[in-house]
């Protein structure tokens, strides 16, 4: 498919009970025909049974994933069928400064707390 106006849906949303679900087929069907789904985020903000059947009928054009609804062991097996999906796994942290970073803030937290001080990068 050669096409000069792209149409690019990228997820990056937190988890919570207002991003469950969000690509729904509501949400599809306000996609241009052919467009091209990223989901980079969290894997129960896309609905698989939906995602695979716009993929499989062409509504949508192709998919890209690095997470996954019931990862890592319990991944929609009908994703593995498609050959206009592409699957990853979620390594977008995977570099030395990044999970160097991740240690010094972890650090940083335990000090903080100790010192009783709020941690500077709390998780709610």
């Amino acid at each position: 498919m050669v096409c000069e106006d792209w149409a690019i849906l990228s997820l990056h949303c937190p988890s919570n009970a207002a991003s469950r679900n969000f690509l729904n087929s509501d949400r599809i069907a306000l996609l241009p025909e052919g467009a091209i789904v990223i989901n980079t985020s969290r894997g129960d903000v896309v609905d698989d049974e939906t995602l695979i059947t716009a993929l499989q009928s062409g509504r949508l054009y192709a998919a890209g994933l690095d997470v996954y609804r019931g990862e890592p062991n319990n991944i929609h097996p009908g994703y593995a069928r498609l050959a206009n999906t592409f699957l990853l796994p979620h390594i977008g942290s995977a570099t030395v400064e990044t999970r160097s970073g991740m240690g010094l803030q972890a650090l940083d937290n335990l000090e903080a707390y100790f010192a009783g001080h709020p941690p500077p990068n709390r998780l709610v």
